[in-house]
């Protein structure tokens, strides 16, 4: 199955069979395929500069980082541009790092050390890998960047624990999307703020997969407990509905009595990159950013995902075990024992409904060995989202 060309919420093979679309190239495809608003940004920026050196002004990042800064996150502070998740997640990471050498531990020495949860995941690099909470990602990658420990998500005591004196911040996603869809409680959400501003530790949200508009808020924190201000937050996917494009965010707040701002401790030289925030990828970021906020697709996430919980739910399916997540971030849990047919050898529940459900027309996919996630784009008509819960229904059924 090789793909050739998208139309809104669908995909058509090289065969030309068409697909309805639940993984916008799993959760990055936020405004479907080939989108007006995203092409024309494209053609339009691409016929006057794609690239130039960060060495000069990009008016497109200024304008981009005030969207993010002032309309998405809601609290001071300034953006990085980068390339990927993985890349903006190394990004905080140095940033958290530098933070503990600026404020070290009670005998001097740097702190270094992250707490990072199981299930996680933050990327492939050798950095973002380290910190992800899973073996099957860093398998025979060692030995591995030092300075993370992983703890159950979820767990207030556990986290409570791992505090050592050489933490320097807390990260987690709003929902483990990887991990197997697993959303954070509010009030371990709630904890883990108020362990960092006890311990002088920076909160780190990996919005990779749950931002910007995905989870029925403009950040993905943000559905689960408003209330909390995170001091990082990294970004991609569905900053760039489909082109390559990432960022971090560093809070303006004042880490000492002398006022200084967290985000003014990577100076010049600190951090870097080539292609990031390029006027190309700043012209089609803001473009996606805005439609986001004009068309409210927050709210239509809100709507659409519980929607989709109440629907596949109903269905009354034994094999089908709930529904996690939030807004268009859903997860259909699976109980293996009590599928109709035996499963392929060597294969997982995800894996073999996923595959049933491609075969059927409808493109998914797995998340973890028990979840298939469903992660459509954002503006997907009605219409085609009965068209795919049809053909999962009828997937379920028979499985």
């Amino acid at each position: 199955m090789d793909m050739e060309r998208g139309e809104g919420s669908y995909l058509f093979d090289t065969e030309g069979r068409r697909y309805v679309d639940f993984c916008a190239g799993i959760a990055t495809c936020c405004l479907g395929h080939a989108n007006p608003v995203v092409v024309e940004a494209l053609c339009t920026q691409a016929r006057k500069l794609m690239h130039c050196s960060n060495l000069y002004g990009i008016p497109g990042q200024e304008k981009l980082a005030k969207l993010i800064v002032e309309d998405i996150i809601g609290i001071p502070g300034r953006v990085f541009f980068s390339n990927s998740g993985a890349e903006s997640n190394d990004g905080i990471i140095k940033v958290a790092r530098r933070f503990g050498h600026r404020h070290p531990a009670a005998d001097g020495s740097p702190r270094y050390e992250v707490i990072t949860f199981n299930k996680s995941f933050h990327g492939r690099t050798l950095g973002s890998m380290a910190a992800t909470g899973q073996t099957k990602i860093q398998l025979e990658f060692d030995p591995l960047l030092v300075g993370f420990k992983y703890v159950d998500f979820n767990d207030i005591d556990a986290l409570r624990a791992a505090v050592s004196p050489v933490t320097c911040g807390i990260m987690l996603e709003a929902i483990q999307g990887e991990g197997g869809v697993n959303p954070v409680k509010p009030e371990f959400l709630r904890a883990a703020a108020e362990l960092c501003k006890e311990h002088d530790l920076l909160m780190m949200i990996d919005e990779v997969q749950c931002g910007f508009c995905r989870c029925g808020a403009h950040m993905g924190w943000q559905a689960v407990c408003p209330e909390v201000q995170p001091d990082l937050v990294s970004c991609a996917k569905g900053i760039g509905g489909g082109f390559p494009m990432g960022c971090f965010w560093v809070s303006d707040r004042a880490i000492d009595d002398a006022g200084t701002p967290l985000s003014s401790i990577m100076n010049p030289g600190s951090h870097g990159s080539t292609f990031g925030g390029t006027p190309l990828a700043t012209a089609v970021s803001a473009a996606v950013v805005q439609e986001l906020l004009k068309q409210d697709l927050a709210a239509r996430a809100r709507k659409l995902g519980e929607h989709i919980k109440a629907t596949v739910e109903g269905w009354n399916i034994p094999c089908v075990a709930g529904v996690r997540g939030l807004g268009l971030l859903r997860g259909v849990g699976f109980d293996k024992t009590k599928f109709r047919h035996p499963l392929p050898e060597g294969t997982t529940p995800a894996a073999h409904v996923n595959n049933l459900c491609r075969e059927a027309g409808l493109l998914a996919c797995p998340a973890g060995p028990d979840t298939l996630r469903l992660i459509p784009a954002l503006n997907i008509p009605e219409e085609v989202l009965e068209e795919g819960l049809n053909i999962l229904h009828g997937v379920l059924e028979e499985a």
